[in-house]
């Protein structure tokens, strides 16, 4: 047999080596084993199990307490006196008409703001850029209420020109009325269509717009027939996020204190705080998922379609 380095000088492997190597091949199969015993669908459930604890099981209270009326048993009562009610059908056109007027406002100044933070070199661009994403995290009831200190009816603006005049009171009454809804809606949610828009503009190869430029394209043919087309998928993703949110925002349209303004979201506190009907408040809420879920599925086809 000769000693292991005799074996090993012809060519023979060590017998520790061959051990080694059965050893291993043995045991892959054990391992292969063991992990193939544990089905793929039990790693699943725990998070599933947290969805539902959190998330499912609550929603489920709530469609089951929109079928429930205070009378007792089960009926769909609830949801043909919420319908037949004229505060149902108000608060549903104002949520819609605020929802669509901010979603449209924040794709147009978002998409202005962006080229020119990303396509106009400007000192403290990218100061501007990072604040952008600081501003995602403010709450929407900041924002309203810096308005309220700057256009409120004690604001600042009201305070130069009543001091300048001498007028009882200042011009700027519109924050407590639907165009100051829209205001503080288009101001807080325009970031959230920047972002998707700035990284879509961070992607587009600069020679493409130098090319454009040298055959004597203007800077608006270059935005239409360069930019837009790549920011398509942006501007698809970022509106149907803002407008998912504004048809459930609630802290704006409360804080801003505004006249005769009730949408989904506040009808549900209305009839639920105010009025203790938790079935009409379960109906509205139920409406107001349906719809989100709704638009969802609407931007899941669009953002394919158009390559998102």
């Amino acid at each position: 047999m000769g000693s292991p380095t005799e074996r090993l000088l012809s060519g023979e492997p060590a017998t520790g080596a061959v051990l080694t190597r059965s050893a291993v091949r043995n045991n892959c199969p054990q391992q292969e084993r063991a992990t193939r015993k544990v089905p793929a669908f039990v790693w699943a459930l725990p998070p599933v199990a947290l969805l539902a604890l959190f998330f499912l099981y609550p929603l489920a209270l709530v469609v089951q307490q929109s079928v429930q009326p205070d009378t007792g048993g089960t009926s769909l009562q609830p949801y043909s006196d919420v319908f037949a009610s004229e505060a149902f059908r108000e608060a549903l056109g104002t949520t819609v008409w605020l929802a669509v007027g901010s979603t449209a406002g924040c794709l147009v100044l978002g998409f202005a703001l962006a080229l020119v933070i990303a396509f106009v070199p400007f000192p403290g661009g990218k100061a501007v850029a990072r604040f952008i994403d600081v501003f995602l995290s403010f709450p929407s009831f900041l924002i309203t209420l810096a308005l309220l200190f700057v256009y409120g009816t004690k604001g600042m603006a009201n305070g130069v020109w009543t001091d300048a005049t001498g007028a009882a009171e200042g011009p700027f009454q519109f924050l407590t009325t639907p165009w100051g809804v829209l205001l503080a809606e288009i101001t807080y949610f325009t970031p959230f269509v920047m972002r998707p828009l700035l990284a879509a503009f961070s992607q587009i190869d600069t020679a493409q717009l130098e090319v454009a430029s040298s055959l004597g394209a203007k800077p608006w043919r270059i935005v239409r027939r360069v930019i837009l087309p790549e920011a398509l998928p942006a501007l698809a993703a970022g509106g149907s996020l803002v407008l998912v949110m504004c048809l459930n925002e609630f802290g704006i349209v409360l804080f801003t204190g505004a006249k005769g303004v009730t949408t989904l979201p506040m009808l549900v506190y209305s009839k639920a705080i105010l009025e203790s009907d938790y079935p009409a408040a379960c109906v509205v809420a139920v409406v107001n998922i349906a719809i989100s879920v709704g638009l969802y599925g609407l931007y899941r086809v669009v953002s394919r379609r158009v390559g998102a």
